[in-house]
């Protein structure tokens, strides 16, 4: 694995004042990855973003563990409906334009 996409959890959590037992209870629960190599317990840049909105819901809007893994499985839900519905309209205009 590109270390060069790879951020120190240690630092992270330093940088943006935040417990690390916050970190290792997303793991837990799945939310999100987290890399050991001999240096330490890294996290990869991709999930920085949603790592920083699990941060928000969680210190800023006081929302539980559990209530995070909620938002995130109804989030993932709506962006496959999302997805779904796309898909769908891509293909009744198909068949409309079959139709001219």
């Amino acid at each position: 694995m590109d270390s060069k996409n790879l951020v120190a959890i240690d630092e992270f959590c330093t940088s943006h004042e935040i417990e690390i037992s916050f970190i290792s209870s997303l793991r837990e629960s799945g939310l999100i990855e987290i890399t050991t190599i001999s240096e330490g317990d890294f996290i990869e840049t991709e999930q920085l973003k949603q790592l920083e909105k699990f941060m928000h819901l969680y210190y800023e809007l006081d929302i539980n563990l559990e209530g995070i893994e909620t938002i995130n499985y109804l989030l993932q839900r709506m962006n496959s409906l999302h997805d779904e519905i796309r898909g769908l309209r891509n293909k009744l205009l198909l068949y409309e334009n079959m139709e001219l």
